[in-house]
């Protein structure tokens, strides 16, 4: 889950410094896209390898199907990485999300006030794509991370192991939703 919501950041932030770069890709050279890959996983990993080592704990999710971090215990310990968690790992890659695709809609906002006809279609298309990613974001990992705040943080038994089954499938779709929206939604790729 991690590394997909920080894929999406750095997917979204590689968008807009391709999308208002003025010279042309280099279209044979992946070192920007290694790096950014590389990077994703070791922040992903920089979060997921805590609870191995005592800061929180793994155990089953829900229904007891599936394992995440341990939502329910209440010490300091645990609350604290699900804190840093929620910043780290949702707050932030969303607020790169909202920066960098809103920066790309003020840049071709600016270019079709220029040019009138293709660009205004395309405008629009790039709006479209905005709007559909965060949304579907929001709906996939809003849920999951609201579910984990309240089982951590709400009285014990408030999250039923039935109520908590939706949100972590929303969450864990997120990887299906995402390549299905670029591919219909930017002619690019």
């Amino acid at each position: 889950g991690i590394i997909s919501l920080i894929s999406l950041a750095v997917l979204s932030y590689e968008r807009y410094c391709t999308m208002t770069r003025t010279a042309e890709p280099d279209t044979t050279n992946y070192r920007k896209t290694w790096a950014g890959i590389i990077l994703s996983w070791i922040y992903s990993l920089l979060w997921t390898v805590p609870p191995l080592f005592g800061w929180s704990s793994y155990g089953p999710e829900g229904p007891g199907i599936t394992c995440s971090v341990n939502w329910h215990s209440k010490d300091a310990n645990n609350a604290s990485y699900i804190i840093c968690l929620f910043i780290f790992c949702l707050v932030i890659p969303f607020a790169i999300i909202v920066y960098s695709y809103g920066k790309l809609l003020c840049a071709v906002r600016q270019v079709s006030s220029i040019q009138r006809g293709p660009c205004r279609s395309r405008e629009q298309r790039i709006l479209l794509m905005v709007l559909v990613m965060v949304v579907c974001f929001l709906l996939c990992w809003l849920p999951y991370a609201a579910v984990a705040l309240i089982a951590t943080f709400g009285q014990p038994g408030l999250i039923t192991p039935a109520a908590s089954i939706i949100p972590a499938i929303l969450a864990k779709s997120s990887t299906v939703y995402n390549p299905i929206i670029y591919v219909f939604l930017n002619k690019q790729v």
